[in-house]
């Protein structure tokens, strides 16, 4: 698929050996004794804080090293995790370090509170402390957090409540969910028992007649138990309404706004220009129709390609990376030079093999200023491309490397952009590959109309209607039945006519994961902010050329230590408030749409 020469390639196997000699060694078990330890004599201390400017500055850096070393850990856990996803012993160390995370809240309160405390005047002569330097965004960030926060006793009991309470719902969703199956009557007659986490897989085939019978015979268990996911969902609402209204916080949004360093008229001013220029998304569903040979789609259509990938099981590991390689490095060496690096240190995982989590990943560490890389490889063209959206994260980590750790924590808005670049920058050096054929260029075709589908339309359905249900949960729990009739409104305002008369999802609601993950609310806007901040980002490049790069590492060196409205503004000189800097971001991608639509 590559013109660039064959390479000896690292294993598809990582190492985290860098990390620790191995777990549960002593170096391992020395780390987590110390961390322990660390936490319980910062919470005293930041319990204690009052005007002293010097025990201030000396609790914040402290926090930033143990934070640091938190992450560090967490990140281990997290590989070890997914690398085997039967281990009872790193499953346990994952549910102690919550308990030691939850510490850390408490302590985090105390010094909010603290912080809010401080007169203007003491809060300046604090911030120009040197010590202090660039990480003042943070700082100020963990103020106005301390002036919307209850009192340090009631955030800590908060805390701990919200381990059997908030959280407890999300557990029972997993574990509800993650035990279901059903009985599926295939196209050819014969039924089989089959597990829900395969049911999306099979509502992705080119078969329609399959996705059609894996959707109607997989709703039962969703409706079966609609009335305790109703519950779930109310639960998680319902608790962080009341937490917001303690904390003397107006609105719903405003934490997941602040959370994601963006305001709320930036958040209009997107999905206004989304709905404004909705037709666009739109007309991929409608080719995508077209070539189905239906007159518009099934929400059981809306994953599944139109195009089928060529020859896609013969893209083997050494294929993919040297395709990889060769996209990256004739747009962008420096990206190309750190993808190499990142194999042959052996930082990225993609062996596929039993009991591996599913899904892919990029993390990382702060102390060791590494990063990672996780998925599983199954030689197809769609897992190259997850692989260079991956690389686009750790890259996006790697370009921050030299900040201290107060200034390296991006929010996921800003998190998504990097991501989307790198994924554009191997499609587009596919594209315009002299090497590709038409079938290939078809299917690639047929992909990026797909995500655009996603980010553009299924996306901002999602908030739709978790903004209209966090609405109406505020007055009393919302019922079974509204809560189906509210996500079909969303899917119609979103969808218009290139959905069937009878082809909407009410269920949607019940099997959406993200609805119920509970460390994060309105886990949806985020992407759709990256998608299009990336359409931007990478429609300049390609005018620009190689010039607009260094820019292109100014603005990710920014999204730690600014809000993205200040971020943009600084390092492309746009107002992201303006309905017409999205519109502009949304209209990038309509030479691909144009090509879609040209084909037979």
């Amino acid at each position: 698929m590559s013109s660039a020469p064959a390479t000896t390639l690292s294993s598809d196997r990582w190492s985290l050996e860098s990390w620790f000699s191995g777990f549960g060694n002593p170096d391992y078990t020395d780390f987590k004794a110390v961390l322990v330890t660390d936490v319980e004599a910062l919470k005293t201390q930041a319990a204690s804080l009052a005007g002293d400017t010097f025990e201030f500055v000396r609790v914040i850096n402290s926090l930033e090293s143990l934070s640091e070393r938190l992450g560090h850990l967490s990140a281990y856990l997290g590989c070890l995790s997914a690398d085997d996803a039967n281990d009872e012993a790193v499953k346990a160390d994952e549910a102690w370090i919550s308990t030691l995370e939850a510490e850390s809240t408490k302590l985090m309160a105390s010094l909010r509170a603290a912080l809010a405390a401080l007169s203007d005047a003491a809060f300046s002569l604090l911030l120009a402390d040197p010590s202090l330097k660039n990480a003042e965004h943070a700082v100020q960030r963990m103020r106005y957090e301390g002036q919307h926060q209850m009192k340090s006793e009631m955030e800590a009991l908060a805390a701990d409540l919200n381990v059997n309470g908030l959280h407890a719902w999300g557990r029972l969703y997993d574990t509800l969910t993650g035990k279901m199956e059903f009985e599926m009557t295939f196209p050819d007659g014969h039924k089989e028992i089959v597990p829900m986490s395969r049911r999306r897989a099979l509502m992705s085939e080119p078969d329609r007649k399959l996705r059609e019978a894996a959707f109607n015979d997989g709703q039962k268990p969703w409706n079966d138990n609609a009335v305790t996911l109703a519950a779930g969902l109310n639960g998680i609402a319902g608790t962080r309404l009341s937490l917001y209204g303690r904390r003397g916080l107006p609105h719903f949004l405003d934490t997941p706004l602040f959370d994601g360093a963006m305001s709320r008229k930036s958040l209009d001013a997107m999905m206004e220009a989304i709905q404004t220029h909705i037709e666009l998304p739109r007309r991929a569903l409608r080719k995508a129709a077209k070539l189905q040979g239906t007159s518009a789609l099934h929400y059981f259509d809306l994953e599944a390609p139109q195009i089928a990938a060529p020859d896609e099981k013969e893209l083997t590991w050494d294929e993919a990376c040297n395709t990889v390689d060769h996209a990256f490095s004739a747009a962008y060496p420096q990206l190309g030079e750190y993808f190499r690096e990142m194999l042959a240190k052996r930082w990225i995982e993609a062996q596929p093999r039993a009991g591996k989590r599913p899904g892919a990943f990029c993390t990382g560490s702060q102390l060791k200023r590494e990063e990672r890389v996780y998925m599983t490889f199954h030689r197809t063209v769609h897992d190259m491309v997850t692989l260079a959206h991956e690389v686009g994260h750790a890259w996006h980590s790697c370009v921050l490397r030299p900040a201290r750790t107060f200034a390296a924590n991006y929010p996921m808005t800003l998190a998504e952009t990097a991501s989307n670049f790198g994924e554009m920058i191997l499609l587009n050096g596919l594209m315009n590959n002299p090497g590709i054929t038409e079938a290939t260029k078809a299917y690639l075709l047929d992909q990026e109309m797909l995500r655009a589908h996603a980010y553009l339309i299924n996306i901002p359905m999602r908030y739709e209607f978790e903004k209209a249900f966090y609405t109406e949960r505020a007055s009393g729990e919302v019922s079974v039945s509204r809560l189906s009739a509210l996500m079909t409104e969303a899917q119609r305002k979103l969808y218009g006519d290139t959905l069937l008369d009878d082809g909407t999802d009410p269920m949607f609601w019940a099997y959406k994961m993200h609805f119920f993950i509970t460390g994060v609310s309105f886990y949806n806007f985020p992407y759709v902010f990256g998608y299009l901040l990336s359409q931007a980002l990478f429609a300049r490049f390609k005018a620009e050329g190689p010039s607009f790069l260094p820019r292109y590492e100014a603005f990710l060196s920014m999204t730690g230590s600014a809000t993205c409205e200040e971020v943009v503004k600084q390092s492309l000189g746009e107002d992201i408030t303006q309905p017409e800097f999205w519109a502009t971001a949304l209209k990038a991608i309509e030479p691909t749409l144009t090509a879609y639509e040209a084909l037979k």
